[in-house]
């Protein structure tokens, strides 16, 4: 995968005040520990051509560390997945295993949503 560059001017090229600074991004969060994280686990079939997804939401951070989870949940549970928008994609009804592994691994304000 190939990563994009963000330029570091955010696109101004030159400003005539002579008082200009770049703002600095606000993105960049500090990634909360696991006890204080509150993820929401479910289960979804929308916009998948009929195949379930379980999908992770809810985490603060950054997104390389959000990247770092998506991949060990993925590991554990076997299977592939993504990271898109903020949220963890795990292909297939994981929704257990995913709940199990977030509990053993100090994710306490996990929930369950759905049925």
């Amino acid at each position: 995968m190939s990563k994009k560059i963000k330029p570091i001017n955010n696109g101004f090229v030159f400003s005539t005040d002579p008082n200009f600074k770049l703002e600095e991004d606000e993105d960049m969060q500090e990634t909360l520990p696991p006890n204080q994280q509150k993820l929401r686990v479910w289960l979804e079939t929308k916009h998948r051509g009929g195949k379930a997804a379980t999908l992770v939401a809810g985490f603060v951070g950054t997104n390389d560390d959000l990247e770092e989870l998506g991949k060990k949940l993925k590991t554990f549970c076997g299977t592939g997945g993504s990271v898109k928008d903020g949220e963890i994609i795990v292909q297939g009804d994981q929704r257990d295993k995913v709940l199990q592994w977030l509990l053993k691994n100090g994710y306490t304000n996990t929930k369950k949503a759905g049925g």
